[in-house]
C-alpha cells in the first residue's frame, strides 16, 4: 500500500500561526527544491486553523518534499509530542463547491 497524504492532528495549546508558519517555510522550501511553478502545482495541503488539523498531498515527489521539510520544521519549532501524523493510503477527491 502506498501513502498518499498525512493527517496532522496539534495538541490544542499549539497555535495555529506556529503552524501557518511552519507551512509557508515548507512551502518556500519546495520552492528552492522544485522550482515555484511546480510547487505550485504539485505541493497540495489543506489546513483547518479551528481544528489544528493539517492534511498533506504525497503523490509527488514535490508534495514528498513538502511533507518532509514540514514535518521537519514543526518538529523542531514545537516538539515531536506536539502533533501526531498517521499515513492516508487514499486521498478524498475534491469536490467544487
Amino acid at each position: 500500500m502506498s501513502t498518499e497524504g498525512y493527517h496532522y492532528q496539534f495538541q490544542n495549546d499549539v497555535s495555529s500561526d506556529d503552524i501557518e508558519a511552519a507551512l509557508l517555510l515548507a512551502i518556500w522550501g519546495c520552492e528552492s527544491l522544485c522550482g515555484e511553478s511546480q510547487t505550485r502545482m504539485d505541493a497540495a495541503h489543506y489546513f483547518d486553523a479551528d481544528e489544528r488539523t493539517c492534511v498533506i498531498d504525497a503523490r509527488t515527489k514535490v508534495g514528498i518534499n513538502f511533507n518532509r521539510l514540514f514535518v521537519g520544521f514543526v518538529s523542531r519549532e514545537l516538539g515531536p509530542d506536539a502533533f501526531l501524523v498517521k499515513r492516508i493510503a487514499e486521498m478524498p477527491v475534491p469536490t467544487a463547491a
